[in-house]
């Protein structure tokens, strides 16, 4: 065992839970983690009060919560300052349901974030189960581990930023070294590099490891092999532009019943969705899913089924022509289809404050908030926003920043946000909801953020005050992605694209059809843009039975 395992840590007063967990938590992990368990309460606060002063890594903090102990939950309360990074786990006994309330309570509040059962049987999967998913969790959020993909570099750069955010959104293993640091010099003298454009990506999974200098992001895809040049001439059935939840589904659901299918991302799986950190409301994950975890899965089901991809390329214009649609892409190709399923989803809305889109990748961001948040550990933080999102990404910032602030520009947030991240965001001990609050301005030293200026929305109000800040992420309002779009598809007032004229979301255009965020009236949740791609693609089946696919020579 080395002081550098991350620590896993049962701490229950009940000597039949403590036996039956200690011994399964030993013999399945005792060879990555340090297993500690403690029988007093007061002890194991102590023991997490020195992991934190040594600097050890805390994975996870399982409580028990039963007829013989009682104060397992008050005891996850507790450790939440002493160990914020870490996963919190309640074990309950099967068959206690008197326990449940309670339990689902704590869990409400963000007290705890998953329920375990007890095992009763060797080899219970269902325990380990949820314990290894949320080990992945946790292994996900630090970028600890295995390097697939090394970056050198600027950490506050915006390039730098872009990259580390993309693989990490990616599910790539990525490692970040600081340029100037005995580590970065090390691995530049190895690669032949002096004083190098910034930043460096080194391969580290091909043979020999491939080095990019300041790549592109084409360079990068290309450099990754996992495309193949499109034959010339090929027509698709279906080709999906963005990889969000609803573009995911859709090509789920195409390639699975037989329809050739390529999928466009410009950046990364996911969207939106794949920033969020903990997803609670999503149908089937009690536990909760990361959005990452929940965007690869979807990726590597249409993989499996035979979606081909086409990544760090944008679309940057439709041509529609009938019974086939082209598709132009930012690297000069193009795409031949009989249908597109516009998936193209939403940016964030700016700021609009200049002196803080000068900061972009300096302590000012959007979304993101999962990739650097380790960077943010001990800082103070500002989110602004009252959505969802919002809230996820500052539920996942406290756990790192030393306080953060969530600006609401309205009275309250009943009217946006999921009563549960309500209720885990005020039950915060270092974190602040402020409302009637707008960022209007910024401070920066050698470069960096250090402080906002923060004004009240309200009529009549003209105060403004300065927060200290080494962070500021913005989550607020959607601007749709359809600048790509001829004006042949309809859109609304604020840019998003209008369905149902003709086939349910079908846009104005036949064979061109619209679905996730991207949609005009489109409900902004996980699984409505789920259901939007798989609807789409039993619409999708009619139009091409009707419309047979075509001999089209390459141009």
């Amino acid at each position: 065992m080395h002081d550098t395992d991350p620590v896993i840590m049962l701490a229950t007063a009940d000597p039949v839970s403590r036996e039956v967990m200690g011994g399964e938590l030993r013999r399945r992990y005792g060879s990555d983690y340090e297993v500690v368990v403690a029988a007093e309460y007061a002890h194991a606060r102590a023991i997490l009060e020195g992991l934190r002063r040594w600097g050890r890594d805390v994975a996870l903090v399982i409580g028990y919560y039963g007829p013989d102990d009682r104060e397992g939950l008050t005891f996850l309360r507790q450790a939440y300052p002493l160990a914020p990074a870490a996963k919190r786990a309640v074990a309950v006994t099967w068959g206690d349901f008197a326990s449940s309330a309670p339990v689902f309570d704590a869990i409400a509040r963000g007290h705890a974030e998953l329920s375990l059962v007890r095992p009763e049987r060797s080899r219970d999967e269902e325990f380990h189960g949820a314990l290894t998913d949320a080990l992945d969790d946790w292994h996900l959020a630090q970028g600890v581990g295995f390097e697939a993909v090394r970056v050198i570099g600027e950490a506050r750069d915006e390039r730098t930023h872009m990259l580390r955010d993309s693989f990490a959104r990616n599910h790539i293993p990525v490692g970040f070294h600081q340029v100037g640091t005995d580590a970065a010099h090390r691995m530049l003298e190895s690669l032949g590099l002096h004083e190098p454009a910034l930043p460096v990506v080194v391969l580290a999974f091909t043979t020999p490891p491939t080095t990019l200098v300041d790549p592109t992001d084409l360079e990068i895809a290309d450099a990754f092999g996992l495309m193949e040049p499109l034959p010339a001439g090929q027509v698709f059935d279906v080709v999906v532009v963005g990889a969000g939840p609803s573009g995911l589904a859709a090509a789920v659901y195409a390639s699975s019943e037989g329809l050739s299918t390529l999928v466009v991302e410009q950046q990364a799986v996911g969207g939106q969705a794949g920033t969020s950190s903990l997803i609670r409301n999503y149908p089937g994950f009690s536990r909760g899913v990361s959005g990452a975890h929940l965007a690869f899965r979807a990726f590597q089901q249409a993989w499996m089924f035979g979606t081909e991809y086409s990544f760090m390329r944008r679309a940057e214009r439709l041509q529609p022509g009938g019974d086939v649609h082209r598709v132009g892409l930012s690297d000069g190709s193009e795409v031949c289809a009989r249908s597109v399923v516009v998936a193209s989803g939403v940016d964030y809305r700016r700021l609009g404050v200049p002196e803080l889109e000068e900061l972009l990748g300096r302590g000012v961001f959007y979304g993101a908030a999962v990739s650097e948040a380790p960077s943010m550990t001990r800082q103070g933080v500002c989110v602004v926003g009252g959505g969802n999102s919002a809230g996820q990404a500052a539920l996942h910032l406290a756990r790192y920043a030393r306080h953060v602030t969530l600006l609401v520009r309205g009275p309250s947030l009943a009217a946006s946000m999921s009563d549960y991240l309500i209720g885990q965001l005020e039950a915060t001990r270092n974190l602040t909801i402020r409302y009637h609050g707008a960022v209007v301005g910024g401070r920066a030293v050698d470069g960096c953020l250090v402080a906002l200026t923060v004004a009240d929305t309200r009529p009549g109000h003209e105060a403004r005050e300065e927060l200290e800040a080494s962070g500021l992420f913005v989550l607020i309002g959607s601007v749709p992605r359809t600048g790509w779009l001829p004006e042949a598809v309809e859109r609304d007032e604020s840019g998003f694209v209008r369905t149902g004229s003709g086939l349910p979301l079908e846009t104005s255009v036949p064979g061109i059809f619209a679905i996730g965020d991207v949609r005009a009236e489109s409900i902004k949740r996980v699984a409505t843009a789920v259901g939007d791609g798989a609807t789409v693609i039993s619409v999708l089946h009619g139009y091409l039975a009707e419309h047979p696919s075509p001999a089209v020579t390459a141009t």
